[in-house]
């Protein structure tokens, strides 16, 4: 809750509506609920037709959309040493990405990825406000291909206004049927994609031709896509402005250097319209002509000249259609622009903006990014692609050989995280006499796990009775850079 004071008492951010009133853009008025005006946390739901817009900003956002599904649909085709590139096998408990392979033992570089993925949206929040959410978070880019759909079916704006309000016939049934079985096909390919990352794409197309699909497979292919179909096609911007937690706590990483989609009252005002040739100074108008595009083409339907509230996603829709507004009148660009509440007070320049984005708060979380970054990237590339466990059996804790000397027997797991087989040679330190009976040596497979015993055998007299420490040390016969040093125990009995 402090959060949103904080927002309220910043640039008109506005915390909650009235079921009758609509928003609420005063503070005073959120002042003054009365029994016969109840105040509610959720406005009613007005369906938004959202008019669409081309400029600079919607060139941007149309290229990551286009980027990103590429990425996100075309992944999973990709090969690699003769598998799919991007793999995530739960069955085999393997991650293959292209020539990595992470294992579960690898976890500490998934939590490194959460931590810079969180540390990244951290960063570009207190940047540029809700940049992620406006070009690049999935709801808004299939919202975006979703409403695609729609205007290429149904037209735009007006058409759909007009259509929704027409009587059903066949008509209207034919067209909306072909919107919603593109939806459909749509999600459930998007689905359908997101299995592929986790069964390999091959066997999934084979298991779907032949009606073999496993139950696990059938329910994330149907959930993910029936959520995309509900999200994407429907809640819309209810999502964004109900369920995203992303927009509740966007304001504690907001500060006045932030930028923001801002509108300038200070040229905007007084708004209304003016006939041509008529001295909008003289007549006490400012540069808003009130022509409510601003509001039209927004897909959260908010009007952004009450000033920043929690439901701008920070597209720059109503940034586009302005400076086309602006430049039909006469006006210079700008009136609706990415700024900053410093820059709106105190009236900075581009260059001075600029200037203001290296503040503490930036300089902590790049520096906090650049080092978990560069730490990820050394480990990774001194990552040594070998692992090794030793347990030693339990079950024979000690037994004497035919030549007197002491056994005990170890049960080894070597495991060869790289895609091509190796030779690995085994050898024992730490007691004196210690080796290993029979053949130091062992073959592993490509990026698999081999399991096997060995017996260690010392003198009697090489150590003092109970438990000893030695060391295994596994190395690849081809390569003494790739091994690995080990810790366990010799117990001599009495």
């Amino acid at each position: 809750m402090a959060a949103d004071e904080t927002m309220a008492g910043r640039a008109g951010f506005r915390p909650f509506l009235t079921a009758d009133r609509g928003p609420m853009s005063q503070p005073e008025a959120a002042t003054q609920p009365t029994s016969a005006a109840p105040v509610s946390f959720y406005e009613k739901r007005k369906k938004i037709y959202a008019k669409g817009i081309r400029g600079y900003f919607d060139n941007w956002r149309i290229t990551l959309v286009i980027f990103t599904q590429i990425l996100f649909y075309a992944s999973p085709w990709l090969v690699w040493n003769g598998r799919q590139a991007i793999l995530l096998h739960l069955v085999e408990r393997k991650f293959y990405i292209f020539g990595v392979i992470f294992w579960p033992q690898d976890v500490i570089y998934l939590a490194a990825l959460l931590i810079v993925s969180a540390y990244a949206l951290f960063l570009v929040t207190a940047v540029a406000g809700r940049l992620f959410c406006g070009y690049a978070c999935p709801q808004t880019v299939y919202t975006q291909i979703f409403m695609w759909i729609e205007n290429w079916v149904e037209g735009e704006r007006n058409a759909r206004i007009k259509l929704d309000k027409a009587p059903l016939d066949a008509h209207k049934l034919r067209i909306k049927g072909t919107k919603h079985a593109l939806w459909l096909i749509f999600s459930l390919w998007t689905g359908f994609t997101l299995v592929a990352y986790f069964t390999p794409v091959n066997e999934l197309i084979n298991n779907v031709r032949s009606g073999n699909l496993g139950p696990w497979e059938t329910f994330w292919i149907f959930f993910y896509g029936g959520f995309t179909y509900l999200f994407a096609g429907f809640m819309r911007e209810q999502v964004c402005k109900y369920m995203c937690p992303y927009a509740r706590f966007q304001s504690v990483m907001f500060d006045p250097d932030t930028l923001i989609i801002t509108y300038d009252p200070e040229r905007g005002e007084t708004r209304g319209a003016r006939k041509k040739g008529v001295d909008a100074k003289a007549a006490g108008l400012g540069d808003c002509v009130d022509c409510g595009l601003c509001v039209q083409v927004c897909p959260t339907g908010i009007d952004i000249r009450n000033g920043l509230q929690y439901e701008c996603i920070g597209c720059a829709a109503c940034v586009d259609v302005c400076d086309q507004v602006m430049d039909k009148v006469g006006l210079p660009r700008g009136l609706v622009r990415y700024s900053t509440e410093n820059a709106m007070a105190r009236h900075l320049s581009r260059k001075e903006i600029l200037a203001h984005i290296v503040r503490p708060r930036i300089l902590l979380y790049t520096a906090i990014l650049a080092v978990i970054l560069g730490m990820s990237a050394w480990f990774l590339a001194h990552r040594i692609p070998l692992k090794v466990d030793i347990i030693r059996d339990r079950s024979i804790l000690a037994r004497e050989a035919d030549d007197g000397r002491i056994e005990n027997v170890y049960m080894l797991q070597i495991m060869n995280t790289e895609e091509q087989p190796r030779r690995y040679r085994i050898s024992v330190d730490g007691l004196p006499g210690a080796e290993i009976a029979g053949t130091p040596e062992v073959d592993a497979a490509a990026a698999g796990l081999t399991s096997f015993n060995t017996v260690v055998r010392v003198p009697p007299e090489a150590g003092k009775i109970g438990s000893n420490p030695i060391h295994f040390e596994i190395v690849a016969v081809d390569n003494p850079d790739i091994k690995v040093r080990e810790k366990a125990s010799f117990l001599l009995p009495q």
